[in-house]
């Protein structure tokens, strides 16, 4: 499937986060230990926000990260206070820019790994299910983007949890009405550029990995050696699909049917449930 990563809090170079890591995401495009796959390279994107801009702007391409030329170019000038960076396997759609993530409408970014199993036969029921204003901005052919309208047409701009609940609940009923026992995996990241929302839900009850960076105070504390640390706010958080590296204490797995959410303040965790549709 695909490896991703989410990252929000004081303004850093994309090149500290997407490349530095001993185990970062471009090293995951290549190596990944906890996806079902080895190699990411069916394609990546980035997209991130900037202080003078209410939308996000976003980069996809078809190739492997590992070698892109143009990634690494951004990456080493490109700081951002909130990004979100995602390498592909393909599940069975088309390696096409269109169906990379993250996918973005309007001010809102959403990058998913997992799958719908029966999308071929539940994905003209959810089709009809999308808002007509908002179907000529579909433009790809992946389940998560697919996804990510659902999601927007049950109300993603009032309430996030509700309308991924939601989401969820009707990929649930049709692929049941359609035999398909355990119809969804995913780990979802979702944000408005102000807040982000993560969450893990699978049927089946056995999601894909993912991971959140503890509170930065506390990182300081059990690394006094780590100096960068000392540059970024106590709020800065990272969301993950497998750890950037292995310092104890760091990296804390998020429990099954579970979403979160970063903002000012101190975040929260909270149980994730599907609600019917």
């Amino acid at each position: 499937m695909c490896r991703w990563l989410a990252y929000s809090g004081t303004p850093v170079i994309l090149d500290d986060v997407l490349y530095r890591p001993e185990h970062s995401l471009i090293d995951q495009s290549l190596h990944a230990r906890m996806g079902v796959e080895t190699t990411n390279g069916d394609g990546f994107g980035v997209g991130w926000y900037a202080w003078h801009m209410r939308t996000p702007a976003v980069i996809r391409d078809t190739g492997p990260a590992w070698s892109n030329r143009n990634l690494r170019e951004i990456a080493d000038h490109v700081r951002s206070p909130l990004f979100f960076a995602h390498v592909r396997a393909s599940t069975g759609s088309a390696v096409q820019q269109t169906n990379c993530h993250p996918f973005r409408h309007g001010r809102w970014m959403w990058m998913h790994n997992g799958a719908i199993d029966g999308f071929r036969e539940l994905r003209r029921d959810l089709m009809l299910t999308v808002d007509p204003g908002l179907f000529p901005s579909m433009e790809g052919t992946t389940d998560s983007e697919v996804m990510f309208h659902v999601a927007l047409t049950f109300g993603l701009d009032g309430d996030p949890p509700g309308a991924v609940a939601r989401m969820t609940g009707l990929i649930e009923r049709l692929g049941h009405e359609h035999g398909v026992p355990q119809p969804l995996q995913m780990t979802v990241a979702v944000t408005d550029g102000e807040r982000m929302w993560f969450f893990r839900y699978s049927s089946a009850g056995k999601s894909r990995s993912l991971y959140y960076s503890s509170r930065v105070e506390d990182v300081r504390a059990l690394h006094p050696d780590l100096g960068f640390l000392n540059h970024v706010s106590d709020e800065t958080r990272l969301v993950v699909s497998e750890p950037l590296g292995d310092l104890p204490g760091v990296w804390n797995a998020v429990p099954e049917s579970t979403y979160g959410v970063v903002q000012p303040g101190r975040g929260l965790l909270r149980h994730f449930e599907p609600e019917p549709v």
